[in-house]
């Protein structure tokens, strides 16, 4: 676990462990970083892993997963993203910013574009009114989105960070379009898993190309979606082949979506439920093969599990609740000692609102420790949901005054 990892580019990490990305929902005044995020990832940094990767980064300023999200474009200042990656990378730690786009994964009550591959709506059952009714993308707005992605990390790099992760998993845009069950076109982004893949290929290469060799390129991809004739893991071996020759440093295994949130460990089809490393067996098998370095993340809490994981022949694993938990889990297991504890588990039926509550636990946790609290584990999931809804409501006045600011500015 403690051992160095020289990456592609020639980036070393000084351990195997990173702390994956989990959506903080903490963005300040004009969706930017604030001392909040700061503090959060210097104690982070802190804590010993070789790897921070931020929560989500918006590419396009009219489609975030969440309204506290942070966004980078071309139009951003970036001081305090400048001092978002010195904070974590002030104890030694490398700093990625995760990329993302959301795609139909936008909520019905926030303002901007609700885009996908094909016109599919998200199907939550009675929960699918939450979300928007997706507008086939055109050829021009998805050649605009590849440019948006190359666009931040270009930026990313200048503020300091060290490199980026595209997120093509999760159900998100990318994601959506490696889906035969969201993406039915029959154009040049639609149909084989070439044609499916042709815009994460295209984003790579564009990303690549806009920053330095020695920045580090990585992809967040579903090991599987975890629902029938979706994405699987023989989708996942060719489309990792597909990444190999285009110079990516990185792959993170992750699995799942909004519809089957296998992420949390509550996948629809019931094919992961094991309490800790859920993709492990999956991953395991894309790591026998895999030209790419391989990271895993899903439900890791024990330095046992981690060990289990590296002896699979992958390269790094990752963890979000834990480090939420007990942020400084790295230094501790170096020093022989677990976790401070565990979250209350969440036992509710609906597997989608359990699973919401279960993330509205781990931003509760965050939000404490950006203000220099300890984690509170005691948190009953109820109580943590309704918190994460109104700090939801005030993140979605302050953005849409925001997004509408920023509209007006355009056409002036």
């Amino acid at each position: 676990m403690f051992s160095p990892v020289e990456l592609r580019s020639g980036q070393v990490l000084r351990n195997r462990i990173a702390k994956a990305a989990m959506e903080e929902g903490m963005a300040g005044q004009a969706q930017l970083p604030d001392e909040r995020l700061i503090a959060l990832y210097r104690r982070w940094g802190a804590g010993g892993a070789g790897l921070l990767i931020t929560g989500n980064v918006m590419v396009h300023a009219e489609a975030l997963t969440g309204p506290g999200g942070i966004v980078l474009n071309s139009e951003s200042p970036l001081e305090q993203f400048v001092a978002w990656a010195q904070a974590g990378k002030a104890a030694g730690a490398a700093m990625w910013m995760q990329i993302s786009h959301p795609g139909r994964q936008m909520q019905a009550n926030m303002p901007g574009v609700v885009w996908g591959p094909s016109d599919i709506a998200v199907d939550l059952g009675r929960h699918s009114k939450r979300f928007g009714r997706p507008a086939a993308m055109t050829g021009e707005q998805i050649r605009d989105t590849i440019t948006r992605f190359a666009t931040t990390a270009a930026r990313a790099e200048l503020a300091g960070f060290d490199g980026v992760e595209i997120h093509a998993a999760h159900g998100y845009l990318l994601s959506q379009f490696l889906s035969p069950l969201v993406n039915n076109r029959t154009d040049e982004w639609g149909g084989s898993l070439e044609n499916r893949a042709r815009i994460l290929l295209k984003i790579v290469r564009a990303t690549r190309a806009a920053v330095s060799p020695e920045f580090a390129v990585a992809v967040k991809l579903n090991s599987a979606d975890f629902q029938r004739g979706g994405f699987d893991a023989d989708d996942a071996h060719k489309v990792i082949g597909m990444l190999a020759v285009l110079g990516v440093d990185l792959v993170e295994v992750s699995g799942g979506s909004y519809e089957s949130p296998a992420m949390s460990g509550r996948p629809t089809d019931g094919r992961t439920a094991a309490r800790e490393a859920y993709f492990l067996e999956l991953a395991a098998d894309l790591a026998r093969t895999s030209p790419i370095p391989l990271m895993l993340t899903g439900g890791i809490t024990r330095s046992e599990t981690a060990e289990a994981v590296l002896a699979e022949n992958v390269a790094v694993i990752g963890m979000g609740t834990a480090l939420a938990v007990t942020p400084d889990l790295p230094n501790r297991w170096r020093e022989g000692l677990g976790a401070a504890g565990a979250l209350r588990p969440v036992t509710w039926s609906d597997k989608p609102l359990a699973s919401l509550a279960q993330m509205a636990q781990v931003r509760y946790q965050m939000r404490r420790m950006a203000v220099g609290k300890e984690p509170a584990l005691g948190i009953r999931p109820a109580l943590a949901l309704v918190a994460d809804q109104r700090a939801k409501s005030r993140a979605l006045r302050r953005y849409s005054r925001w997004l509408a600011s920023a509209r007006r500015a355009r056409t002036a």
